[in-house]
């Protein structure tokens, strides 16, 4: 697929802006989980870069765009500086839910900058909500796993269903014309508060019941 003139164009500062605050909070909710393992620094940096670009590096691989990461220094600084701030604090500054606020913020940012992006490459309107699910969950997955806490796939809340709000509004609000900052400022919002209510009042999706 062959990307628009300018990435920075189409996408613009303010859902740039959102990839840095996703990429922020979801290394720091990465450096969070090692913290509670009582790792190493070292630890500490690899589960934030893993958490904080996970997401978005199988996001770029699917739809043939360069890395971000790798072409840029960002991103990387940003989870190192993420797993240095959570490392030098003390841990009862972190309450116990703090790693799910930070993993909502990251969610809803990057499920909207996957999706915008996707679209910048001339990916289906569709398929460039899938990309923004994608975008925001992957993270979460492997730090779940590299932690070996239960994956975020399998818990009861709304957490994928909160991705697909956020990303699937954007593609919504762009498509009745609404400008890109407008629609993915708003999609952000609408994405975090869906986990937000999920986290605090347990909200969640049926569970399969064999009907037999």
């Amino acid at each position: 697929m062959t990307p628009a003139p300018s990435l920075a164009t189409t996408i613009g500062p303010v859902l740039e802006t959102l990839s840095i605050v996703g990429t922020f909070v979801f290394a720091a909710s990465g450096a969070l989980a090692a913290a509670r393992l009582g790792q190493t620094l070292v630890t500490f940096a690899f589960f934030a870069l893993v958490t904080g670009v996970g997401g978005g590096t199988v996001r770029d691989l699917l739809i043939g765009a360069p890395v971000f990461w790798v072409v840029d220094a960002v991103p990387a600084i940003a989870c190192m500086g993420a797993a240095l701030i959570v490392w030098f604090t003390p841990r009862r500054w972190w309450s116990e839910r703090a790693l799910d606020w930070l993993d909502a913020i990251g969610l809803a940012a990057f499920a909207v900058f996957g999706a915008a992006k996707a679209m910048s490459f001339g990916v289906p309107p569709f398929v460039s909500g899938i990309m923004g699910v994608v975008t925001g969950c992957v993270g979460g997955i492997l730090r779940d796993l590299l932690a070996g806490e239960p994956s975020i796939l399998l818990r009861p809340e709304l957490y994928v269903t909160a991705a697909a709000f956020a990303s699937g509004s954007f593609v919504a609000l762009r498509w009745v014309g609404l400008d890109v900052p407008v629609a993915g400022v708003a999609a952000a919002l609408l994405g975090f508060a869906l986990r937000a209510v999920a986290i605090w009042r347990g909200l969640a999706l049926p569970a399969y019941r064999d009907r037999a």
